[in-house]
């Protein structure tokens, strides 16, 4: 599989945290968070998933791009998509081009290969495909027999595959996309997320049957005196559904 290399030393921020910072606290939440979803879905693997939220910046693309990098370190071979077809921040972060990548694998105009970005010694078996061109139907695309001919493809030849999706309750591309996948994460930004907006983007979720694996609650502010003082991006909680049926049963 021949795949260009991520430029040299462009990648030093906070989006990639957990590679410039691995002892940090919000790198560990990360790696708390891959031990969650390993054990979401107990019977089934999780092979793929999607990372939304309800409204922009909420942090869902700095959270995809950490769990991808962190789920890479655990040895498995990962995809990383810009399926945000409408704002595409993924090649911002990385410091790469958009001017090809999914979109032009779903036309027709390039393969799989020729859109990837790599470089081993640093992302190690992490691999990133950005949205390419913006089109006029996103939606449309998403939810073509090429798209989905591609995801099947794609699981063939990497362990994990982490989706970057529109906000859900904005757009129906993460909803989607939920239909494509083994299951979904939603990020909600603490003091930022709009109630409704937030109630919205869970209808249209259970509209499709979305598997929803958890919720990353992100960009809270922990008091100074607390043990982990995780901040902004740092704090990474995640609450499975399994898990709540069982406190229920237990407050029964």
């Amino acid at each position: 599989m021949k795949i260009r290399n991520i430029w040299g030393e462009t990648v030093r921020n906070i989006g990639l945290i957990t590679q410039t910072n691995p002892k940090s606290p919000m790198a560990e939440a990360f790696r708390t968070l891959r031990t969650n979803i390993q054990f979401a879905n107990i019977d089934e693997e999780i092979e793929s998933m999607v990372i939304t939220s309800g409204q922009p910046s909420e942090g869902k693309s700095t959270v995809a791009i950490n769990l991808a990098l962190t789920i890479g370190q655990g040895g498995k071979r990962v995809l990383l998509i810009d399926c945000d077809m409408r704002k595409p921040t993924i090649h911002k972060t990385f410091r790469i081009s958009n001017l090809f990548g999914l979109t032009n694998i779903l036309m027709g105009t390039k393969t799989l290969e020729e859109v990837l970005y790599s470089q081993e010694e640093r992302l190690g078996s992490v691999y990133v495909l950005p949205s390419g061109s913006l089109p006029p139907n996103p939606a449309e695309l998403l939810v073509s027999n090429r798209m989905k001919q591609f995801l099947q493809k794609a699981k063939e030849k990497f362990d994990m595959i982490v989706i970057d999706a529109p906000p859900v309750g904005l757009f129906t591309d993460g909803a989607i996309l939920s239909t494509l996948v083994d299951g979904v994460i939603f990020v909600a930004a603490a003091g930022e997320a709009d109630i409704e907006t937030t109630q919205r983007a869970k209808e249209r979720l259970d509209k499709v049957n979305a598997n929803i694996l958890g919720v990353v609650l992100n960009k809270v502010e922990m008091d100074s005196r607390a043990q982990s003082g995780y901040v902004h991006y740092g704090q990474a909680s995640f609450h499975n559904k399994s898990a709540a049926k069982r406190k229920k049963r237990r407050r029964k």
